[in-house]
C-alpha cells in the first residue's frame, strides 16, 4: 500500500495510467475509491493519476487535531513533492474543489490547469448546503444506522432519477462501505468547509480553470459554479443536465471527456474565453 509521508503523517495515495499527471481530490468523507472505476479507467489512458486519501480518512493517519482547507491543500502540495512531481493538473470535487482552490491559489506555478467540481467559494454570492438537508446527513449519520447513513447520503448526492435505479445504490454502497469515514474526521471536514473562503482572491487566479456543476445538486447548488466560473477570470462553466452532485459518478465517460477537453483546449487560442455550456 503506497504511503507518503508528509509533514510527518502518513497519506495513502494511489497511481495508475500514464500521461501528464493529473491529482484528483476527493470531498467531504470521500476516498481513493469515491472516484469510481468507471471514471478512473476513462481517464488512465491519458494522465497518470494520483488518487489519495485526506488525513484521516481511508489509509490515511489522522492526528485528532482540528484542520483547515489551507492545511488539506498543504497536504496536497506535499504529497506532490514526495512524488516528484513538479506540476500536475489538478481536479477537485466539492470539498476537494475547496482545496484545489487553496491550492493553485497558494501555488500555481505548480497547476498545469484545473478542474473545480460541485464545489464552493465562499463569501457573498456563495450557497453553502441548505440546513434541511445537512439535518437528514446529521441525522442519519448519528443514528447508528450505518444502512440508513448510507441511504441518506446516496439521496441527496444524486439526481432523483438515478437514485431510483436499485443497481446504482448497490454500485455505490459496496464501494463507500468499504472504507467508512469516522465521525469526528467528517465533524472536522464539515467545520474547515464552513470557514473556506476564497472569494476575494479568486480573480487573482491565473491558472485554465474549468468548473464543473449538476443541475440537480442538492449539496451545493449549482449557483455555486456559476459564481466561481463569474470570479476567475476566464474561467469556463459546463454543467451538467439531470445530474446531482456526484456528477463523476453518476456520468463518468462525460466528466472524464470534459476532463480531456479542458486539457487540449490549452493548446487552443481560444481556450481562455470563458464560456458557458449546459451538457445533455
Amino acid at each position: 500500500m503506497p504511503i507518503a509521508c508528509v509533514d510527518g503523517r502518513d497519506l495513502h495515495y494511489e497511481t495508475r495510467g500514464s500521461g501528464d499527471p493529473l491529482l484528483l481530490i476527493q470531498g467531504l468523507s470521500g476516498t481513493h475509491l469515491s472516484w469510481g472505476e468507471l471514471f478512473l479507467g476513462e481517464l488512465e489512458r491519458d494522465f497518470q493519476l494520483i488518487a489519495y486519501d485526506h488525513r484521516g480518512i481511508g489509509f490515511s493517519a489522522g492526528d485528532g487535531g482540528p484542520f483547515s482547507i489551507a492545511d488539506l491543500a498543504a497536504d496536497a502540495v506535499g504529497l506532490l513533492d514526495k512524488l516528484g512531481i513538479e506540476r500536475a493538473h489538478v481536479m477537485g470535487v466539492s470539498m476537494g474543489g475547496m482545496v484545489a482552490q487553496e491550492l493553485a491559489l497558494g501555488h500555481s506555478g505548480r497547476v498545469l490547469s484545473l478542474t473545480l467540481g460541485c464545489t464552493y467559494a465562499g463569501g457573498e454570492g456563495s450557497r453553502l448546503t441548505d440546513q434541511a438537508v445537512i439535518q437528514r446527513l446529521m441525522t442519519a449519520s448519528l443514528s447508528g444506522d450505518r444502512e440508513l447513513a448510507l441511504r441518506t447520503g446516496w439521496e441527496v448526492n444524486t439526481s432523483a432519477a438515478f437514485a431510483a435505479e436499485p443497481a446504482n445504490y448497490q454500485a455505490f454502497r459496496e464501494m463507500a462501505s468499504q472504507l467508512p469515514a469516522p465521525i469526528p474526521v467528517l465533524l472536522q471536514q464539515m467545520q474547515a468547509t464552513l470557514v473556506h473562503d476564497t472569494s476575494a482572491r479568486l480573480p487573482s487566479l491565473d491558472v485554465p480553470t474549468l468548473v464543473v456543476h449538476g443541475d440537480e445538486d442538492q449539496m451545493l447548488d449549482l449557483s455555486n459554479g456559476r459564481h466561481i466560473a463569474g470570479l476567475i477570470p476566464g474561467a469556463r462553466v459546463r454543467i451538467l443536465e439531470r445530474t446531482g452532485h456526484l456528477f463523476w459518478w453518476e456520468r463518468p465517460h462525460d466528466s472524464a471527456e470534459l476532463a480531456r477537453d479542458h486539457v487540449a483546449r490549452l493548446t487552443s487560442p481560444a481556450s481562455r474565453k470563458p464560456t458557458l455550456e449546459p451538457a445533455a
